[in-house]
């Protein structure tokens, strides 16, 4: 049998669609639920594996990463060209190395960080006649594809067992819809999706208390120009305050210690 590159064993790791196969068709599927089981079976054969995690901002990674690293090496994977503007981009990744960093310390673990090149043209190419969609509706589904896929990819080539999303941590945001891509995404490569709902058991209201422990900054939009023009939101305003937010920040200097490391090398 086949060994990723983390060791564990290839027949070790579970693919939810396996998972899934045992329950009731017609039910409504609790991806939360289907993690849970996901976990106990990791404890049960005492694996710990290694998940690549997609997260769009430090809010969505608070919880995501409290729950997680009880059972999991994570790597947070920043990998959201969709954020305009570029200065916006660049203050939520910022922020995002922070909190991974004030986590390590305060809890002892040892979460890395990788981030995606910034390609704002490339997103913008493929939601290409997609631009007045509601918030929610298709522009926001080939988004999230368009993101999970990059993890996937990522995952494959840097030996990750899975890969996954803290989206499903937001109230605004469709778990199901989610999860269904990222199902969809794991038939074309050769990794794991890990199914989540991360807002189930209080886990949004965790994600509050815990921007609040760390004082972390809260966007007030999900990040595309598109979603932002509809919600009205003063773009020229936002570009300025993470501009003026972004002077005095020495980013690669400062969270250097946090950077995934890819035999014995920085990605």
């Amino acid at each position: 049998m086949m060994k990723g590159l983390s060791g564990l064993e290839g027949s070790a790791m579970i693919n939810v669609t396996e998972v899934l196969e045992k329950m009731n068709p017609n039910q409504k599927i609790n991806y939360d639920r289907v993690m849970q089981q996901m976990v106990k079976v990791w404890q049960r054969e005492t694996l710990r594996p290694k998940i690549l995690m997609h997260v769009c901002c430090a809010p969505c990674s608070t919880y995501t990463l409290e729950y997680l690293t009880q059972y999991a090496d994570v790597t947070i994977y920043f990998a959201n060209s969709n954020i305009h503007p570029k200065a916006e981009y660049e203050k939520r990744e910022y922020v995002t190395k922070k909190f991974v960093s004030d986590f390590n310390e305060r809890t002892g673990n040892h979460v890395q960080f990788l981030a995606e090149t910034y390609q704002p043209n490339e997103f913008v190419k493929i939601v290409r006649g997609l631009e007045d969609e509601p918030e929610g509706g298709d522009r926001c589904k080939v988004c999230f594809d368009y993101r999970l896929d990059k993890t996937a990819q990522k995952a494959v080539e840097l030996g990750f067992d899975y890969f996954g999303s803290a989206l499903t941590i937001s109230p605004h945001k469709n778990a199901q819809t989610i999860n269904s891509i990222g199902l969809d995404v794991q038939k074309v490569y050769a990794t794991k999706y890990l199914p989540s709902d991360f807002k189930k058991n209080k886990g949004y209201l965790r994600s509050v208390e815990m921007c609040e422990e760390y004082d972390i900054y809260r966007q007030c939009y999900c990040g595309c120009v598109y979603g932002a023009t509809a919600q009205g939101i003063d773009l020229v305003k936002v570009k300025k305050e993470a501009a003026a937010f972004m002077a005095d920040k020495q980013d690669d200097s400062d969270f250097s210690h946090i950077r995934f490391v890819y035999k014995g090398k920085e990605v």
